[in-house]
């Protein structure tokens, strides 16, 4: 926490502005707007609420086709199946880890003969690393498909001096509680389309009809954010760019330390980008260090250290058993499927101290020794 959100939860209380509207809300919506540098947003309680109102605004229903990162949290993709349509997934390329522009190309020329080209592109910046957006809007362009921006991991970074989350149709982010600014838990949607957001607003409050009593035409959904925790979002804005240099430097000292060793690589910051680096991600060549992530992991948690392998691509998930997916080239194993085989992601809370980093690097440095001891005993 920033230090300010007690005096700002206080004045939410004591002003008896509890409900999932008010003075902070409103606040709250106007400066993240500004931030990113878009016209319009919409506070709700989480970033897939986000996602869900912005394909509801593109009338996506049943039947229709959405194309979706595949190395990402679910959250990106589920909103696709509450709106009864089909995610096909798109594979990351080696540098931003991200949506490969070549896939998505191949995605999208096979689409449009088949005259079913996708109602929407869902583009995840992950880990706070932005996609290679150029590339990625171009084709989009070129096909007439709007982009559906999630920026989830990746409030604070920019893309070629432009915030991320600020160059789709629609932006996201997530303000839950492991994220670079949080509000415990929470969302943004955000858009130059005013109209739009306004649209979002009535159906994130129930789809309510302008009655003297209550009337409802349609169906809407319970997804405005309290009052309380916009003001805690007001606070966390306060100190945004302080989170993120806390983890850029985070990053740099893994950097440092461990990405010279034999078989160790982290994901580079594409040119002209600033990533928050909201995880610090490595990856692990077994062939090099004779050492697994699961190996790696399983030390780490001996030792009381939290790490992670990345996300499980979604084309691989059991819930999207047989949905298409176009890898980025003709390799035998994807680019994503690859990252989710080598990838750790390190411990990387703003908050991390550096006694703290100290020990996972030690730790981590003890479990790539411990397995060239294993190999030459054995």
């Amino acid at each position: 926490m920033s230090g300010n959100e007690q005096d700002l939860i206080k004045e939410a209380f004591e002003t008896n502005w509890i409900a999932p509207l008010g003075p902070h809300v409103d606040a709250f919506e106007q400066e993240v707007a500004s931030i990113v540098g878009k016209k319009a947003a919409l506070a709700v309680v989480s970033g897939t609420a986000a996602i869900h109102l912005s394909l509801a605004l593109l009338d996506i229903k049943s039947g229709d086709k959405v194309f979706c990162s595949s190395l990402t949290f679910v959250a990106s993709a589920n909103p696709i199946l509450y709106q009864g349509a089909e995610p096909v997934f798109i594979d990351s390329e080696p540098d931003t880890w991200n949506m490969s522009p070549h896939a998505l190309e191949k995605a999208m020329e096979e689409y449009y003969l088949q005259n079913d080209l996708p109602k929407a592109v869902i583009v995840v910046n992950l880990y706070g690393q932005s996609a290679k957006m150029d590339e990625i809007i171009e084709i989009c362009d070129r096909f007439e498909v709007p982009i559906v921006e999630d920026a989830a991991e990746s409030f604070g970074s920019t893309y070629k001096g432009k915030p991320s989350g600020s160059f789709g149709k629609y932006g996201v982010f997530s303000f839950n509680g492991n994220k670079i600014i949080t509000t415990s838990g929470g969302g943004m949607l955000v858009s130059d389309d005013v109209e739009a957001i306004e649209r979002a607003r009535f159906l994130a409050t129930q789809a309510r009809d302008p009655a003297s009593h209550y009337q409802h035409s349609q169906m809407g959904y319970n997804y405005r954010m309290s009052n309380i925790l916009a003001g805690l979002g007001i606070a966390q804005l306060q100190v945004l760019e302080l989170r993120v240099g806390a983890r850029r430097k985070i990053f740099n000292r893994y950097l440092k330390e461990l990405g010279a060793l034999p078989g160790i690589s982290f994901i580079e910051e594409l040119q002209q980008t600033k990533t928050n680096r909201w995880l610090s991600a490595v990856t692990v060549d077994e062939d090099i260090t004779s050492v697994s992530v699961k190996q790696i992991l399983e030390h780490m948690g001996e030792k009381n250290i939290e790490a992670r392998q990345v996300w499980k691509p979604l084309h691989l998930q059991p819930l999207f058993e047989g949905n298409r997916y176009f890898p980025h080239d003709d390799r035998e194993e994807s680019v994503s499927e690859h990252l989710f085989n080598t990838g750790i992601c390190l411990p990387s809370g703003s908050n991390l101290t550096e006694d703290d980093q100290t020990r996972v690097i030690e730790q981590f440095k003890e479990a790539l020794q411990k397995a060239v001891v294993n190999q030459v005993v054995l």
